[in-house]
């Protein structure tokens, strides 16, 4: 084999690699599963919660997006109505060390009380394996799993694609309509929307 055909084979699976990394999750199929560790050191499998409606929320609070949902209370104010109802939110941080988001845990722990975060747990995945496993392109980009783990719905968190609280407090919930809907055992309605807000601060 020559060194040309050897160099663009290569090119090629790089690609294919980078490609399938940031792959996104499928609606209707089952949601990937991963493990990660939260900001008190606890370890977390999606998995383990099967049986559970779970939300994802890809956060990054330095992000102005993020600051209009949390300024405003609203995610907060969801994490906090759903968790009353058994629902499990996870909170996941892709920013790399040293990018906008990042936080050490310590850090993560003192901003989870500054901001009254009422999320089941904040989980740091700060090499970006699971982000890009889902293909999560903003914060805040939203996930939500069926009982049963197959991925419901992918998108926005609402329709407001807005920093404003005011914005935000009569824009449609997409999340939330999700959510409503599995717990009534309703299809829902919108499986997929696009997401907007500040690109995740990937490695």
């Amino acid at each position: 084999m020559n060194t040309i055909l050897r160099s663009s084979i290569a090119t090629l699976a790089a690609l294919m690699l980078g490609a399938a990394a940031f792959a996104a999750a499928e609606i209707g199929k089952p949601a990937p599963d991963f493990t990660l560790t939260d900001t008190k050191g606890v370890s977390h499998k999606l998995s383990d919660f099967k049986g559970k409606v779970v939300v994802l929320e890809w956060i990054n609070l330095g992000c102005p997006y993020v600051k209009g949902q949390y300024g405003g209370k609203n995610m907060q104010g969801l994490q906090k109505a759903y968790g009353a109802k058994d629902v499990v939110w996870l909170s996941i941080c892709s920013s790399a060390t040293g990018e906008q988001g990042y936080y050490s845990a310590a850090d993560w722990n003192a901003k989870i009380a500054e901001h009254g975060i009422a999320a089941t747990a904040v989980l740091i995945d700060e090499p970006g394996t699971v982000g890009k496993l889902y293909g999560a392109k903003t914060t805040p980009h939203m996930y939500v799993v069926a009982a049963d783990g197959t991925l419901a719905y992918n998108g926005a968190i609402d329709s407001a694609n807005s920093t404003k609280p005011s914005d935000i407090a009569g824009a449609t919930n997409y999340v939330a309509a999700a959510v409503d809907a599995l717990l009534a055992g309703k299809p829902v309605a919108t499986t997929a929307t696009k997401p907007y807000g500040c690109g995740v601060k990937y490695k």
